[in-house]
């Protein structure tokens, strides 16, 4: 990792030898550098979008905070964007990322849709495990997905959420598609995973009820909900992140602590981001498929099965 060659105008680097991670060993300045590599991949998904920070003011782990509300020192160049009661930051340059970053900003989260809209621009699938040792799990829930978006010819895009599991997005921008509208579609996908893989995934909210299955969660995407951006670090020890992966990756071999900030690092220096093409993705099929499942129509039955 490098330092950057030249501090951005209005986002100055305080304190650049303060430590983040302790392991791997990363400080303010290489952390700092590290979302300045990964702004071109990170930034099209912070774009005019309600930033929800969390912020580790003393490094990783260690006491962190969530900050909805953009704070009055923010200096003048910082967008914001009233959203209910808060007035979110709005991220839509590298100045604001490096100047969050200053402000030990580890981890973004941000809405399903952009400010104005009342309409996501994408569907995600969380996999959720209860422990990383369940990891697998959110492996073969991930496979099980893409079958049935294969055969619905729909794309989604694997990621690691750099915590424990895995999320698919799914873009609907075009398709007319309301929250209630991906709901049907969400449960609908739920549903098949559950009835054909009863003892490894539920839909079970209660967790004392789900045993060691792993948690289908298609209830959270919804107006308020947030999810992880890709090539968010996570507040975690390891630096792990929120790394966008090509479906061929996503096997039995895949494994959370792998994709750390140094490694993400030489992988965007090897190759483009998976995602590359995700807001250019119409998905076509999504809408017609949602039609059909809203007329109780069967819809691949069979989906999902071996």
């Amino acid at each position: 990792m490098k330092i950057l060659d030249k501090p951005l105008q209005d986002a100055e680097i305080t304190h650049p030898d303060k430590i983040v991670w302790k392991q791997p060993p990363i400080d303010k300045a290489l952390f700092i550098s590290y979302l300045a590599e990964v702004s071109r991949f990170m930034l099209p998904f912070l774009e005019n979008r309600a930033l929800t920070a969390i912020r580790f003011p003393h490094g990783v782990p260690g006491e962190s905070f969530f900050q909805k509300n953009c704070p009055d020192y923010a200096p003048e160049f910082i967008q914001t964007a009233a959203v209910g009661d808060h007035r979110y930051i709005i991220c839509n340059d590298l100045a604001t990322l490096i100047w969050l970053g200053n402000q030990m900003t580890v981890e973004y989260h941000v809405p399903f849709q952009t400010i104005g809209s009342d309409r996501p621009l994408e569907i995600v699938f969380d996999l959720d495990p209860a422990d990383r040792s369940d990891f697998p799990l959110a492996v073969k829930a991930a496979l099980q997905i893409k079958k049935i978006l294969d055969r619905l010819e729909i794309t989604g895009y694997p990621k690691l959420s750099g915590s424990r599991g895995l999320q698919i997005h799914i873009p609907t921008a075009g398709s007319g598609l309301t929250y209630p509208d991906s709901r049907i579609f969400t449960s609908f996908i739920a549903r098949l995973l559950v009835e054909n893989f009863p003892a490894d995934f539920t839909t079970e909210r209660l967790k004392k009820k789900r045993g060691n299955r792993l948690y289908i969660d298609y209830v959270q995407h919804a107006p308020g909900k947030t999810i992880i951006c890709p090539y968010s670090p996570r507040g975690k020890e390891g630096a792990t992140v929120a790394v966008p992966l090509c479906w061929e990756e996503v096997n039995e071999s895949l494994r959370m602590e792998h994709y750390t900030i140094p490694s993400v690092l030489g992988r965007i220096a090897r190759g483009p981001c998976p995602m590359q093409d995700f807001f250019r993705q119409e998905n076509r099929s999504l809408s017609t498929v949602v039609a059909s499942l809203k007329k109780q129509v069967p819809v691949l039955s069979s989906a999902g099965r071996h």
